[in-house]
C-alpha cells in the first residue's frame, strides 16, 4: 500500500508540474503574438489560450481531487504501530511458553529445553505430511516463534501452558480437530495440512526480538 501510494502520489504531482508548465508556456507565447497580430487574430489566439488554460486548471482540479483519496490510502499511524511487536524474552524460563499478540493473531514463543531441541532434530523429514528441517524454523535453536493458529481451521492450539496437553509430539495439541505438533511446530497427526506458520522476526538483540 505505501509503495502504490508514493507512486500515486509521483503522478499527480507530475501532472502539477506539466500543467503548470504548459500554461506559463502558453501564456507567455501568447502575450507576444498578441502583440504582432490583427485584432481578428488575437481573438483567436486568447480563445486559444482560454481552451488551454482551462485544460491545465482541469488537471489541477483532477490532482486536487485525486490527493484526498490517496491520502486515506496511507495506513493510519496506529495500523502502523501494529505493523510490528517487540517482545522482551528476559523472563522467559528454559521450557517455559508465551503467547504474544501480533497483528490480532496469537504468536507462540517458546524457550526450549535441550530436549526439546534433540527431539525436533532427530525426526525423519521424510516422514513428516510438511517435510521441514528445524534448523530451517529458527534463528537460535533456544528460541521457537510460531503463530499459534491451527493450519486445518485456524483454532488456537493448546501447549502454552504447563497444564495444557501437549499432544502426542510434545509440542501443541489442537481439540477441535485432533492436530497434534511436534517440539518444532510441525504437524504430525491430524486433518491440518500444514506446519504452524513461522512469521517474520529478527533479533535486535540477545534478549528481545521484534516481530514483524
Amino acid at each position: 500500500m505505501t509503495v502504490a501510494y508514493s507512486f500515486l502520489l509521483f503522478i499527480v504531482l507530475g501532472i502539477f508540474l506539466f500543467c503548470y508548465f504548459v500554461a506559463t508556456r502558453v501564456w507567455i507565447k501568447v502575450e507576444k503574438q498578441n502583440k504582432q497580430l490583427p485584432s481578428e487574430k488575437n481573438t483567436d489566439s486568447r480563445r486559444d489560450f482560454l481552451y488551454l488554460s482551462s485544460i491545465s486548471i482541469g488537471g489541477l482540479g483532477v490532482a486536487a481531487f485525486i490527493w484526498p483519496f490517496l491520502k486515506s490510502m496511507n495506513p493510519a499511524e496506529d495500523t502502523l504501530a501494529l505493523g510490528s511487536t517487540e517482545v522482551d524474552l528476559s523472563d522467559i524460563s528454559i521450557g517455559q511458553s508465551i503467547t504474544v499478540k501480533w497483528r490480532g493473531k496469537p504468536v507462540f514463543i517458546r524457550r526450549r529445553t535441550q530436549e526439546e531441541i534433540a527431539e525436533a532434530n532427530s525426526v525423519d523429514l521424510a516422514k513428516l505430511p510438511d517435510p521441514m528441517s528445524d534448523k530451517d524454523r529458527v534463528q537460535k535453536d533456544e528460541w521457537l516463534v510460531l503463530e499459534g493458529v491451527c493450519t486445518h481451521l485456524g483454532c488456537v492450539p493448546l501447549g502454552q501452558k504447563m497444564t495444557d496437553t501437549k499432544g502426542e509430539y510434545n509440542g501443541w495439541f489442537c481439540p477441535c480437530h485432533g492436530s497434534h505438533y511436534d517440539t518444532s511446530g510441525r504437524i504430525r497427526k491430524g486433518p491440518a495440512p500444514d506446519n504452524l506458520a513461522v512469521p517474520p522476526y529478527q533479533f535486535i538483540s540477545d534478549t528481545i526480538i521484534k516481530i514483524g
